[in-house]
């Protein structure tokens, strides 16, 4: 008798954004998981080293199984928010200091996000749904996916409802300024799909999916 593995869902929020230094950050902030609650740091320098900061070895195993990296650091990660700044951190290293510190201030609604509201929610995080639009996706937004693989015969799809710009950052990254914000170009490749070039915070159903 088969058996059928159910789909694993992730519920949060994601903020991408470039900066002046050419380093790209993805930052997943989730809420409910099926690795409980965590947050996840992405980062590619403008070499394309590509880095991700986890605050557990699950979860540097399930995101590496997932995405592609050069480097991969567990360490203590950490994120609050206080009206429309959101700061999240990561470290300490070996000297004791932080791997990075964000700070980013939270706009308005963007135009991508006023058009997603169009999107009734009982069809926006379906991974049907997503499938079918996932060619429009890609013609709307440089870089952007809504379906694609997820590495071991997996599929994901990136359920969006809600985008927000991001304004303003201040990161470093082992103690050095990035820069101020700049858009997320070029897309970055971790997996099958980049967050948008509009410095961006978006609301997101992620659904993994054994095939």
């Amino acid at each position: 008798m088969s058996s059928v593995t159910p789909d694993q869902r992730f519920h949060g929020r994601i903020a991408g954004f470039g900066t002046e230094s050419g380093t790209r950050v993805v930052v997943g902030l989730w809420n409910r998981s099926p690795l409980g609650r965590f947050v996840d740091v992405m980062v590619e320098d403008a070499d394309g080293h590509r880095t991700l900061l986890a605050p557990s070895q699950a979860v540097a195993d399930y995101v590496s199984s997932t995405y592609t990296f050069d480097e991969v650091r567990v360490q203590p990660v950490s994120w609050h928010g206080v009206d429309r700044t959101l700061r999240v951190s990561a470290g300490p290293d070996d000297a004791g200091g932080d791997v990075l510190d964000l700070s980013l201030e939270i706009g308005p609604v963007s135009p991508l996000g006023w058009l997603l509201r169009l999107v009734p929610r009982a069809f926006a995080t379906r991974p049907g749904w997503l499938t079918l639009i996932d060619p429009v996706a890609r013609l709307i937004v440089r870089g952007a996916r809504t379906a694609g693989t997820a590495g071991g015969g997996r599929r994901e799809y990136y359920g969006v409802t809600l985008a927000r710009r991001i304004v303003a950052v201040d990161a470093r990254l082992d103690g050095r300024p990035l820069g101020v914000l700049a858009p997320l170009d070029p897309p970055v490749r971790f997996g099958f799909g980049s967050a948008p070039a509009d410095p961006s915070l978006v609301d997101v159903t992620t659904t993994i999916r054994e095939r």
